[in-house]
């Protein structure tokens, strides 16, 4: 009787171990342990190749301390990494056989994930880049993916970090699917993923694309393995994402919907340095802001230098400019967080976009005004700080608790209260490059407080 209640009792922790992640009633959130999730992710694709073990310990702290709630690796990764050894010498597969993992490799994964959960970091899997499945413009392979091989690899890994609390999986690698067999085994893939979760327990999955028009939408909307939607935008300044995020997001069925990979902090803006510059701060808090209140449950933050783990002895590409350590501490790294704070400061799963809100519905993306709310709260953004009318009577209460963030700083500036009705004319405390805003709107009787 009594191994049989231990029995019982293992299984409930496993289950409740495994089964974190779900996605919201409302299909346009993420649930860990049913409390909502903020997504704020970073692009450390090349973690498990380059670092050693003291360097994903520094790297995964501090991430940690920034406000970063996930971090995007990849397990077969792009910069020949099938070929290249890892930070120990170990090579992840055996003859470049997915049905041939080399334990070596793989225990410096496991080290990886279990550490960045120490630090509350959940880790968004990629079991491989895509040059693995088919070539692109780039990438140096081998092709080495079957349909077959596909799906035993994906059941392979599923079945190694099922019992891991911080695992959200994402298949894809930056490589869109070119015809009917390319779809059929990423298809593969995520069908093993969760065929080895076995029954009772969906894990969530979605797929990072390359540009297009509709992310991952485009080829697997309707696949019930699709948990939540990515999107790519191609590190170019000023494209309208938040209004492909939104078509995504009146798609059915309904899902979640987030930028898996915006314009980098200190990139070449189009890969083009040259005629274009490099990115900065304020390209990536634009995205960050415009894509969220456009509809996105959460959003990814990356850098240049930190996505290849820039440093003297390892292969660069396209020109970045200061090692990852140092880059660590870029300006609009650490101002993510605020995004974060400003989110999760209200009732996060009643939150919607909602244009009608603003009267300035027409300016692009560089002067862009974007509008979302609750029911008893509105949070309006203005990328270049330019003045807006808000339409009174959308949210709840009779007056309303006006408030300028800051979102380069977090810091709040207060204004009067004012009528919930008519034409409501608010103009930011600064304007201009850089001198971007949210207004936070709150029915005056709730009395919430400052993010």
């Amino acid at each position: 009787m009594q191994r049989t209640c231990l029995s019982l009792v293992c299984l409930l922790l496993c289950l409740i171990t495994t089964a974190q992640f779900t996605v919201s009633d409302n299909k346009r959130f993420l649930l860990r342990n049913n409390a909502p999730f903020f997504y704020l992710g970073d692009t450390g694709w090349e973690l498990f190749h380059r670092l050693n073990r003291e360097q994903a310990d520094y790297y995964l702290k501090r991430r940690s301390e920034q406000g970063f709630t996930v971090v995007q690796a990849v397990v077969l990764a792009e910069f020949d990494g099938l070929h290249t050894p890892n930070a120990y010498g170990d090579l992840p597969l055996e003859n470049d056989d997915p049905a041939k993992p080399n334990e070596a490799y793989f225990r410096h994964v496991d080290y990886i994930i279990d550490k960045a959960n120490e630090y509350n970091i959940v880790i968004g899997l990629l079991p491989t880049w895509g040059d693995k499945v088919f070539k692109s413009t780039w990438g140096k392979g081998p092709e080495i993916f079957t349909t077959e091989n596909a799906r035993q690899y994906g059941q392979w890994l599923a079945k190694r970090y099922r019992n891991k609390s911080n695992i959200i999986w994402i298949t894809g690698g930056d490589r869109n699917p070119s015809n009917a067999n390319d779809v059929a085994i990423w298809n593969s893939m995520a069908e093993g993923i969760t065929a080895g979760y076995g029954t009772g327990t969906k894990p969530l999955i979605t797929f990072h694309p390359q540009p297009n028009q509709y992310g991952s939408a485009e080829w697997f909307m309707k696949e019930d393995w699709l948990s939540f939607n990515m999107f790519q935008n191609g590190h170019c300044r000023n494209a309208p994402v938040y209004d492909k995020i939104q078509a995504v997001y009146n798609m059915t069925p309904v899902k979640p919907v987030m930028d898996g990979e915006p314009l980098y902090e200190d990139h070449p803006v189009c890969f083009n340095a040259k005629e274009l510059g490099t990115s900065n701060a304020y390209d990536v808090r634009l995205y960050a802001y415009l894509d969220v209140f456009a509809g996105a449950f959460g959003h990814t933050y990356g850098c240049h230098d930190i996505w290849q783990f820039y440093s003297p002895y390892r292969e660069a590409v396209n020109g970045p400019h200061i090692y990852w350590q140092e880059a660590l501490e870029l300006p609009g790294a650490l101002q993510m967080q605020h995004l974060k704070k400003l989110m999760l400061s209200r009732p996060f799963l009643e939150r919607v976009p909602d244009q009608s809100l603003i009267a300035e519905d027409h300016y692009g993306p560089a002067e862009r005004i974007q509008a979302t709310r609750g029911k008893d709260y509105a949070f309006i953004y203005t990328a270049a700080g330019k003045p807006f009318t808000v339409n009174g009577g959308k949210i709840s209460g009779s007056r309303l608790k006006a408030n300028w963030y800051n979102p380069r700083n977090g810091a709040t500036i207060s204004t009067a209260e004012t009528i919930n009705k008519g034409k409501l004319h608010f103009t930011p405390p600064t304007s201009g490059y850089g001198q971007d805003w949210v207004l936070i709107l709150d029915d005056a009787t709730k009395q919430y407080k400052l993010p």
